[in-house]
């Protein structure tokens, strides 16, 4: 397996990036939900007979691309290879999430045809979503319309059906029933929260209390089940282009205090590279947070230096935080299992990373950069 080397010159915590504009004015309305409160979904519902024991899928962000879809080719060409692999049907992904900004640069229809469908045409098993800063945003140069139109058409809708601005594919819409919304599944709860357009994103006061309602009916399933959040917007990050979101972390730390509950891990994207961090809290708990934003937009964003005197992990809301392990120059994606076993429930993760080439044509498989193994005993 290819080790990745932490650089000594680089941070090995989050980072604020200093001297940030505050864009909170290009916060966008939410439409309104497809579904009933509290906006949950079962994975019967997109899964036929999904396996009680052994729950298998995949995990990107950050794919759409306008100026080189070479890269987004080449993450979902090596997706592809972990369906029947080795004859073990068993260990075949039953769907994928995606982490936000499926399309760039505004979450316009006319954008999901080549970023979306085409590309994921081949792919066997449902996509789920929740959506990024990118497909929130309106362009004010096209006809008019509103923030996430397309993105609920493509996976917020009332029933299934062929999507009119995807070019006849055949993969039909989903039915998630809002833009923050919860998936049950057998072996976990992923709860998915919609973090706006803003650089570092914005969480309205009611998305905040059905947070905080649904992080408490999940507890009730542990340790059953594992607790997932999804968010795009990556909390804690030590990347030169966006660095940690303040607001983010607000958010969820002040949720998970208000509760006491915490997740067992919080994925993201916004981010283009791969960052796996742990935070240890004063109380002996740990959770991972994964930034997964590598899938496919050609741009990556390096880990910031030491010595770039743009950022700084001086803030007390990165205590106990520490960068483990991190792909920053390379695209790639998640294999994410969860297996319930004589000792109860355990989480891996796998993080495959393709090379930053325009090649698209080439045999070699994805190189397994890093694995994290969570044992969820409550």
């Amino acid at each position: 397996m290819y080790k990745l080397a932490l650089s000594d010159t680089k941070y090995k915590t989050p980072v604020f990036k200093k001297n940030i504009p505050d864009d909170s004015f290009k916060y966008q309305p939410l439409p309104k939900p497809s579904g009933k409160y509290p906006y949950h979904m079962d994975l019967t519902e997109i899964v036929d007979d999904p396996p009680v024991d052994k729950m298998v899928f995949h995990m990107v962000g950050d794919t759409g691309s306008v100026r080189n879809p070479s890269f987004q080719k080449l993450v979902v060409a090596q997706m592809l290879r972990h369906f029947k692999a080795n004859g073990a049907e068993e260990d075949d992904p039953q769907f994928l999430y995606h982490l936000g900004d499926v399309v760039y640069n505004f979450g316009e229809a006319s954008a999901y045809k080549s970023q979306f469908f085409t590309p994921y045409e081949k792919y066997p098993a449902p996509i789920v979503a929740i959506a990024g800063n990118h497909d929130s945003e309106i362009n004010p140069d096209s006809k008019p319309y509103k923030s996430l139109d397309a993105f609920t058409a493509v996976f917020c809708d009332t029933e299934r059906q062929v999507v009119s601005f995807s070019g006849d594919a055949e993969r039909r819409s989903m039915t998630q029933p809002n833009v923050y919304w919860t998936l049950e599944t057998p072996l976990a709860t992923f709860i998915g929260l919609h973090s706006n357009t803003p650089k570092f994103g914005i969480v309205t006061e009611e998305q905040r209390a059905w947070f905080r309602k649904e992080l408490l009916a999940a507890d009730k399933h542990r340790p059953e089940k594992a607790l997932i959040v999804c968010i795009h917007h990556s909390p804690y990050s030590a990347d030169i282009n966006h660095g940690s979101s303040i607001p983010m972390i607000e958010f969820l730390e002040s949720a998970f205090a208000e509760t006491g509950v915490k997740p067992d891990v919080v994925f993201s994207g916004h981010v283009h590279n791969y960052q796996r961090m742990q935070k240890q809290y004063p109380d002996g708990d740990s959770v991972l947070f994964i930034v997964a934003g590598g899938g496919g937009y050609d741009e990556l964003h390096p880990v910031a230096s030491e010595d770039d005197d743009r950022f700084t992990n001086e803030n007390s809301m990165f205590q106990g935080v520490q960068l483990l392990n991190y792909c920053d120059d390379k695209h790639g994606f998640l294999k994410v299992s969860i297996e319930r076993g004589p000792e109860g429930l355990s989480l891996s993760g796998a993080y495959y990373s393709i090379p930053h080439e325009e090649e698209i044509d080439s045999d070699d498989p994805a190189v397994l950069a890093d694995e994290f193994l969570i044992n969820l005993r409550r």
